[in-house]
Parts: structure tokens; C-alpha cells; sequence
């Protein structure tokens, strides 16, 4: 049974970056044909996805937070990183990865426990 494990830091400055790292077990991230997202949601409104990192190494972002995004992995520790620039307090949320399956990247039945990120002075 695969299982994601978020971790990064709960508090973070505007203006900063910040830096989660998903950890998977049971499962390797370069199994075809897995895509390992990214979704986050702030307090009190719905699911915002982020982007993926796929098993091939490709990744894609939500084109409203392209510019400031960027997802990588480590094949040898099986983590995918996640790293937002410029934050403001407005991307303060619960941060969540998740994987999805090729030919169905809209649902997503395996979930980390999510890690609270606040943007805060």
C-alpha cells in the first residue's frame, strides 16, 4: 500500500520560499505510469491544485501559479519536492501531495495527511 508523507516547515515569512518535501513508501515515484501532485487548500475554500511531477520526470503547473512554482524529485531518497516563491499570506494553506494514474490525472486515490503552511511576519 503506498503512502505519502509531507514535511517542511509550518511557518513562513512573506516574500520567502517555501520548500515541502513528499516522501513515498510503497511504492517507487518512477512507476509508470504515476503522476505525483500537489494541491493545496486555504482556510475555508475549496482545492487548488499546484501541479505534478510524473514518473518520467516531466512536470506541469497550474498556470496561475507557474511562475513562482517549481517541482523536483529525488529518485534515490523517492521524494518529490515542491518549492513556491514570493509567498504572500494568501498561500497559506494545508498543502497536500497526491498521486493520480495516467488516463485519469483528475483523481487522486492515494493522499498524504497534509501539512499546514502559514505566510506570516
Amino acid at each position: 500500500q503506498v503512502q505519502l508523507q509531507e514535511s517542511g516547515p509550518g511557518l513562513v515569512k512573506p516574500s520567502q520560499t517555501l520548500s515541502l518535501t513528499c516522501t513515498v513508501s510503497g511504492g517507487s515515484i518512477t512507476t509508470r505510469y504515476y503522476y505525483w501532485s500537489w494541491i493545496r487548500q486555504p482556510p475555508g475554500k475549496g482545492l487548488e491544485w499546484i501541479g505534478y511531477i510524473a514518473y518520467s520526470g516531466s512536470t506541469y503547473y497550474s498556470p496561475s501559479l507557474k511562475s513562482r512554482t517549481s517541482i523536483s524529485r529525488d529518485t534515490s531518497k523517492n521524494q518529490a519536492t515542491l518549492q513556491l516563491r514570493s509567498l504572500t499570506p494568501e498561500d497559506t494553506a494545508v498543502y497536500y501531495c497526491a498521486r493520480a494514474d495516467e488516463g485519469d490525472l483528475g483523481r487522486y486515490p492515494y493522499w498524504g495527511q497534509g501539512t499546514q503552511v502559514t505566510v506570516s511576519s
